[in-house]
């Protein structure tokens, strides 16, 4: 079993989240959907751009790690489809089905990213890891068993599974970029997906709610948004796209449990879909993924400690066990360990 810093990412990213939609929930009255989700999408990326400004403050001195060249388009892919086309299309989607069958309906996002990753971009997977996305999947579509409904609505779902489909592009170009600084991409994720949307909202004439949802907005959007986004960057770049989509997929439960806590009933849905994804998440820490491989030369910039993998001199005093970031050449070396698909070992097999 490998054990690293990017599960801890991936788990925090969907415990965030999970915990953010119960919260989020509590504000769709006072903000038509597709203002609330600037408003949060925009908290989000305030929030970071603050923390950003102040990270040397905190005594974080590493330089970001900016997009440069062929990463600009990456970025602005994933821009595009996860923070344009995904929220129109859910917003489309939300219109004209219920809450049971959208629910239902995005749990797809996890199969689709992991599809995509897969087959387009080859990423490796195994069967043991196939099966336990397969069952950390069923878990979230069991939660929607409960209040299933007579909606149906065709188009609705049509438009559900279209924004699934542009998050899953999404995740998958973000991995592209995930050598960059984390907190920057989902900075600016945040901030064009925040603007688009309250733009969009604001020409529509929808008003605009009071100070206190507004904060409290921005405030749900920055850990439950912003934060999560950021340790899911991190999850893509140490874990690869399936694997990091896969932990992320236990969002829903999380969400779930902690309205549970708020007052909902335990229901036999519940309890079914914690034992479904217990099982794949077991499944997946309990992957064993070792064979000789070969690193061809290669020089990039991100974030890393000195290990195995990363084993050069500094032209400046820094402390090669803590977390740094310049850019760094990789010589050509073959030899065989347990990994992940992370950015160093993205090689055929």
């Amino acid at each position: 079993m490998i054990w690293n810093r990017g599960i801890v990412a991936a788990l925090a990213a969907a415990v965030l989240f999970g915990l953010s939609t119960p919260l989020a929930k509590a504000l769709t009255g006072s903000a038509s959907p597709l203002l609330l989700s600037g408003l949060l999408y925009a908290g989000s990326g305030l929030g970071l751009a603050l923390v950003l400004c102040s990270r040397r403050l905190l005594g974080f001195k590493a330089p970001l790690t900016w997009p440069r060249g062929r990463d600009i388009g990456w970025l602005a892919g994933a821009v595009l489809t996860g923070g344009a086309v995904a929220p129109f299309l859910l917003m489309t989607g939300l219109r004209q089905t219920d809450a049971a069958t959208a629910s239902l309906a995005l749990n797809l996002e996890s199969v689709f990213t992991a599809l995509i990753a897969w087959f387009v971009f080859r990423e490796n997977f195994d069967r043991r890891i196939a099966l336990g996305m397969l069952l950390i999947v069923a878990g979230g579509a069991t939660l929607s068993t409960e209040t299933a409904s007579q909606s149906g609505a065709h188009w609705g779902g049509i438009a559900l599974a279209g924004a699934c489909l542009a998050w899953a592009v999404d995740n998958n170009l973000t991995r592209k970029i995930s050598a960059c600084d984390a907190m920057l991409i989902a900075c600016v994720k945040g901030l064009v997906a925040g603007s688009c949307s309250i733009a969009i909202a604001l020409a529509l004439g929808q008003p605009i709610p009071p100070g206190g949802t507004l904060r409290l907005a921005a405030l749900i959007g920055f850990l439950g948004y912003g934060l999560s986004l950021t340790f899911f960057v991190v999850a893509l770049r140490m874990l690869g796209t399936a694997r990091t989509s896969a932990y992320f997929s236990i969002a829903p439960f999380v969400g779930a449990v902690f309205a549970v806590s708020l007052g909902a009933p335990i229901t036999m849905p519940v309890v079914i879909a914690g034992l479904l994804m217990a099982a794949g998440i077991a499944l997946h820490l309990t992957e064993r993924h070792e064979h000789r491989h070969r690193h061809g030369y290669l020089n990039h910039d991100h974030e890393h400690v000195h290990d195995v993998h990363h084993d050069h001199s500094h032209d400046s005093a820094i402390n090669s066990t803590t977390n740094h970031s310049h850019a760094h050449v990789h010589v050509p070396v073959e030899h065989a360990h347990e990994h992940y698909p992370d950015i160093d070992h993205r090689h055929e097999h």
